[in-house]
């Protein structure tokens, strides 16, 4: 079944529409206060389709969601009440509560690392606003953290170039069921564990 391929065709198509900056920006703000989807998806495709402004895709990515990442602090500091049903709802709590417990061992540190990993970002935006961390710390952490990611992602699709935009294509529809078999897999893990 092509369902990834078709996919991938018409992801690399909105990658070069001439709004897909502002959908890259749009994307990388909300992703770090409210919304599940992270800007990657959109930032590979678009390096991809234009190699030449791998950077500026990286930078406008990197700063568009260091802002989105200063409204998931104000969440977090003014009205935490609001969305904690939401983040309950939504199975987000428990890593809420992990995030909280990594900021109270590591602070500046956490947010740093937050970039990189798999718990979504926004829960430690809203969290450094909730434990009122400094924000200078959050800002300069936020933009080293984001931006180290955000740079790597389109520097190996800048590197890897039309060759990999046709290995990607090659092999997109047994890299995503091979996702999907693994999400499958890690949520009935979860299950039995708890």
């Amino acid at each position: 079944m092509k369902l990834f391929s078709r996919l991938y065709v018409r992801v690399l198509d909105w990658s070069r529409h001439r709004y897909a900056p502002h959908y890259l920006a749009g994307l990388s703000f909300a992703e770090s206060s409210f919304f599940p989807i992270p800007p990657d998806v959109m930032l590979a495709p678009m390096t991809l389709a234009n190699p030449g402004k791998a950077w500026n895709f990286a930078t406008l990515t990197t700063v568009a969601s260091v802002l989105g990442g200063l409204l998931g602090y104000t969440i977090g500091l003014f009205a935490f009440e609001l969305i904690e049903p939401l983040l309950k709802g939504a199975g987000y709590f428990p890593k809420y509560l992990q995030v909280r417990e990594w900021f109270t061992e590591w602070g500046f540190w956490a947010i740093f690392l937050a970039g990189f990993s798999p718990i979504p970002y926004k829960l430690f935006t809203i969290s450094a606003g909730v434990i009122s961390m400094a924000l200078l710390p959050f800002i300069l952490a936020s933009f080293i953290g984001r931006g180290a990611r955000f740079f790597m992602v389109a520097g190996l699709m800048a590197w890897g170039g039309e060759r990999m935009e046709h290995t990607l294509h090659k092999y997109i529809d047994r890299i995503g069921w091979a996702m999907v078999l693994l999400i499958g897999l890690v949520i009935v893990g979860v299950k039995l564990y708890r």
